[in-house]
């Protein structure tokens, strides 16, 4: 195996690691008007089981693009020159929540604390849809000339497929936060968060399973069946846990779901990272590359200090593993 065939696996495992983290604290923001109307203190449980690591979480986007720019610099131009405008709502998404979610208990005025609610919701919202907007278009194939510029309008990335990619990441990331949710506190707000996650797992099982149907039969390949395949099998198993009170295994299921879905969407381009329309002007990985002494003094980088930010962040999970309970209203 290459060195560029490698850093493409790599820039996945990035993408599946910021999906299944990140995706858990889009789905509890999301469902933060439906899940905690009941009180305030109800919504403050919410955010306080996302608080001590949410910001983390989005660390895996940088890594995964700032990769992506280092290994593969035509696949980056390509893909934040042609996705500029969803790219920039996302981002936009993303700033307006970080900020909602740092300064929304700066102050008591309840108008402001619902001003940083909506905002937390929309950024949550956005990124969710926006993600698999994103990727479903990079399946499917985009149009690119000759050179790998993208030639394409803003409404061809609104095709039936993609907008179900996105409908799929949406869905499967409100489940994935609700179960979360049930997993990390007691109470009236976990059993909340247990019915609403089966009811947001029964929906997600038809539109993912269609998602992923529609992609295994595109690309009909072995490999991409069976990870599709796995997880529509693993996303059944979440709901049934889930409906039976195993928030745990539930939550392991949804996770083995986003990183098989991930991994379904990476193996359905490979060889290329932007399949074009026309085959003859898809952008394959060998091209895409960086030089090889690039990508070998990435690969020595990537050895020493992966381990170290996969260890710093299962402690810090470790540490803040506990339930939280919410506290009677009015306190």
């Amino acid at each position: 195996m290459d060195l560029p065939t490698i850093w493409f696996i790599v820039i996945a495992f990035f993408w599946t690691g910021y999906f299944v983290l990140e995706g858990f604290d889009f789905g509890v923001g999301a469902l933060l008007p439906a899940l905690g109307r009941r009180t305030p203190t109800t919504k403050d449980t919410m955010l306080a089981t996302i608080g001590p690591v949410w910001d983390g979480n989005e660390v895996w986007l940088i890594v995964a693009a700032g990769a992506t720019f280092a290994a593969f610099p035509a696949w980056y131009a390509t893909l934040f020159s042609g996705f500029y405008l969803p790219l920039l709502a996302i981002l936009l998404a993303l700033i307006i929540r970080a900020v909602a979610l740092e300064y929304r208990g700066k102050r008591p005025d309840p108008t402001w604390r619902r001003r940083c609610d909506l905002a937390i919701t929309t950024g949550s919202l956005v990124p969710a849809f926006g993600w698999g907007l994103i990727f479903a278009n990079l399946t499917d194939g985009v149009a690119l000339d000759a050179q790998g510029h993208h030639t394409g309008a803003l409404t061809d990335l609104l095709t039936p497929y993609n907008i179900l990619g996105g409908a799929t990441t949406l869905t499967l990331f409100l489940t994935h936060g609700a179960i979360f949710t049930a997993l990390k506190t007691t109470g009236d707000l976990r059993h909340t968060a247990t019915r609403a996650a089966t009811r947001l797992g029964l929906a997600t099982t038809a539109i993912a399973g269609t998602f992923l149907t529609w992609t295994a039969a595109t690309h009909d390949r072995p490999i991409v069946t069976a990870l599709a395949a796995t997880a529509t099998a693993t996303l059944c198993g979440a709901v049934i846990a889930n409906h039976r009170r195993r928030e745990g295994i539930a939550f392991t299921a949804t996770t083995v779901t986003i990183a098989a879905a991930t991994a379904t969407l990476f193996t359905a381009i490979f060889p290329d990272v932007i399949p074009a329309d026309d085959p003859a002007n898809s952008l394959t990985v060998a091209a895409a590359a960086s030089s090889p002494y690039t990508l070998k003094i990435m690969t020595i980088a990537a050895a020493v200090f992966t381990p170290l930010v996969l260890a710093y962040q299962t402690w810090t999970y470790w540490v803040f593993r506990k339930r939280l309970t919410a506290p009677p209203a009015g306190h």
